[in-house]
């Protein structure tokens, strides 16, 4: 299952999970069992177990939600501000003239030369997706597309060149069966 925050929990739901937590604790502090903890709970004794090791070394503080999990986005909001910036100026504003798209591979270009940092491509798309970016796609087709074209190459070249599913081999799986 995916969240609104693209992994993990809600921020509601971590506040349940803090909640069912915390009412654990005041069945420790009371002396109520495990298994009476994790029926009354419905969660696992596994669970309680574990929040009971780590209230004993801790205390409460020590089953409190500390937010979401993964690590922080290396560019903070000013950084990403100023990378949105630089984005609206457009690709030829930063050195590619030749079309005016942003890639992924682009930005992940822009971003090693703005702020000597490393991110890879995927990281580069889910960092513009928090930023409220999107994939952009085109409306209609490009007016140069020749259906006709591609019709022709798909029933003449593509025959020709394309892998056959199977290799040309007797073969059997069965022990009794003779080939």
């Amino acid at each position: 299952m995916r969240y609104a925050d693209g992994g993990g929990l809600t921020a509601e739901q971590r506040k349940r999970r803090e909640e069912i937590r915390m009412q654990a604790v005041d069945l420790f502090e009371e002396g109520t069992k495990v298994p009476c903890i994790a029926r009354e709970l419905r969660v696992s004794e596994k669970s309680v177990y574990q929040w009971r090791r780590d209230w004993k070394a801790g205390g409460r503080e020590a089953l409190r939600s500390k937010g979401a999990p993964g690590y922080d986005c290396r560019l903070g909001p000013h950084l990403q501000a100023r990378l949105a910036v630089w984005l609206d100026e457009g690709p030829a504003a930063h050195g590619w003239r030749d079309d005016q798209v942003w890639t992924a591979a682009r930005v992940r270009t822009l971003i090693g030369r703005k702020f000597h940092l490393s991110y890879s491509v995927s990281g580069v798309t889910r960092l513009l997706h928090r930023m409220g970016f999107s994939v952009q796609v085109p409306a209609r087709p490009a007016a140069e597309r020749d259906e006709d074209a591609i019709t022709a190459w798909r029933e003449a070249t593509w025959q020709e060149v394309k892998p056959s599913g199977r290799r040309p081999a007797r073969s059997s799986a069965s022990r009794t069966k003779q080939v």
